[in-house]
């Protein structure tokens, strides 16, 4: 039986897409460290990551863009990165496992929610890794654009430096429109 992880990396952020990641791992994995991707420090997750591409039957990362955030909402697209990541796995899974309370409604195969599946489920943390290297990454590549924005350091989130920066000089066209820090930044600006 295959069972497919999946877990998504940056619902949290203002800025950049969100990444979701597939993951098939075999029976009996023995790969030592996956754990959620949070409880990992960034060389750990790439060095993890690389591993588990090596060593998976299969794996998929994919996003959802910021204008996609910004129409349906960060939960839909989260789900929407989710079924992308699925449908580009080369095996079919009998079976996925998603972190959190809600599974993607377009998909045809079996699907349960677990809870904190990052930290008890295996698959799911090896997603957890391989959706947070891919949004790093993005992150990083978005810097070199956009290097004032400094978001190699925060990664999109709204740190208090990164409200600073966006009320200095502006948003770019990564920045939701829709979260509420950036709104009340357009709002106050209009004023």
């Amino acid at each position: 039986m295959l069972v497919a992880g999946v877990d998504e990396a940056g619902r949290g952020p203002i800025a950049g897409e969100v990444f979701a990641a597939a993951v098939i791992l075999h029976q009996g994995c023995e790969i030592t460290g996956i754990v959620d991707s949070k409880k990992l420090s960034s060389s750990a997750r790439d060095r993890l990551c690389k591993e588990i591409k090596s060593a998976a039957v299969s794996w998929a990362v994919s996003f959802a863009t910021v204008a996609e955030i910004d129409q349906m909402n960060i939960l839909q697209a989260s789900l929407l990165a989710m079924t992308r990541a699925i449908d580009m796995l080369d095996a079919r899974p009998d079976l996925v496992l998603v972190d959190g309370n809600h599974v993607p409604s377009d998909i045809d195969i079996e699907a349960q929610s677990i809870i904190r599946g990052d930290q008890t489920e295996k698959a799911i943390s090896a997603a957890s890794i391989i959706a947070k290297v891919a949004r790093d990454n993005r992150m990083k590549e978005l810097h070199d654009q956009f290097p004032q924005w400094m978001f190699d350091a925060h990664k999109g989130y709204p740190t208090k430096k990164h409200i600073e920066i966006i009320n200095d000089i502006g948003l770019t066209p990564h920045h939701r429109r829709t979260f509420a820090p950036v709104r009340r930044i357009i709002e106050r600006q209009k004023t």
